[in-house]
């Protein structure tokens, strides 16, 4: 399997982070793409990469929330990594108001800045939505022709708006949101929709930890080692075999990310 999103630059895995990917690589998990969203984690995801370099890549980008801190200056940081071949996407970025953290004007400015590097260096961009699709669905009409490919992470809208995200020819990425019997059930009937060759999973830890593992961790931090769980509800859900499921969404990854056929051996 392949774990599309995780913030392993998150300060809840410094105590323990290499432990972190050896439970992921026991439990099946060949690559992990960890996620940049902000000054801070781009570079701190690339120091982490050192821990396992052939089983690990790396976003760079401004998440929503953090809007109001773009700069010239952290365009020019994208750029540099981009250039030096360190990214394999140019994110997490898009639109966040359900949040509202930065102002909505400040939060399309950066988004419309980052798709523009993408298009200049010909990377996927990694996407973020909540509550703002009209918009959100708008600006990435006027540069979706221009971008290679792109990918709706953490999908949690509607079916309607998964309908407007396959007709612009984007990926999927399918979280623990899918496990959560509060919120996700709805989820249960759109992946069925998702042609096969546009769907990925991913944990997004340490966040969305599934609610269906048994018995319940005692603690609340989502680990790439519990995509195998994501797996096994999207499979279910989608009505097919999970080894189907897994071989399908790791050959997405792959292409999506151009990431190398063959991971190295597990271990550190």
């Amino acid at each position: 399997m392949i774990d599309i999103g995780a913030n392993l630059a998150d300060a809840s895995f410094d105590a323990d982070r290499p432990d972190v990917l050896d439970r992921a690589w026991s439990a099946g998990v060949e690559h992990i793409v960890l996620t940049g969203s902000s000054a801070f984690s781009n570079r701190r995801v690339q120091e982490i990469i050192g821990l396992a370099p052939s089983r690990l890549s790396a976003t760079a980008g401004l998440h929503p929330h953090y809007a109001s801190e773009w700069t010239p200056a952290l365009g020019d940081e994208i750029h540099a990594l981009a250039n030096a071949h360190r990214l394999v996407a140019v994110g997490e970025c898009g639109l966040d108001y359900f949040r509202d953290l930065s102002d909505r004007g400040a939060q399309r400015r950066a988004f419309i800045e980052q798709l523009a590097i993408a298009v200049e260096h010909g990377l996927p961009v990694f996407l973020h939505q909540r509550d703002a699709h009209a918009d959100f669905v708008a600006v990435l009409r006027e540069y979706r022709a221009s971008l290679v490919d792109c990918v709706v992470h953490c999908f949690t809208d509607t079916a309607d708006a998964l309908a407007d995200y396959l007709s612009l020819d984007c990926h999927i990425g399918i979280t623990g949101w899918i496990c959560d019997e509060r919120r996700g059930q709805h989820l249960l009937d759109c992946v069925g929709s998702i042609p096969p060759q546009r769907l990925m999973i991913e944990t997004d830890a340490p966040y969305l930890l599934p609610r269906t593992i048994r018995p319940r961790p005692k603690s609340r931090r989502n680990e790439p080692m519990h995509l195998g769980v994501v797996a096994d509800a999207v499979a279910a859900a989608r009505d097919e075999s999970v080894e189907v499921l897994r071989s399908a969404t790791s050959a997405n990854a792959r292409r999506f990310y151009r990431l190398p056929e063959t991971p190295e051996p597990a271990g550190r």
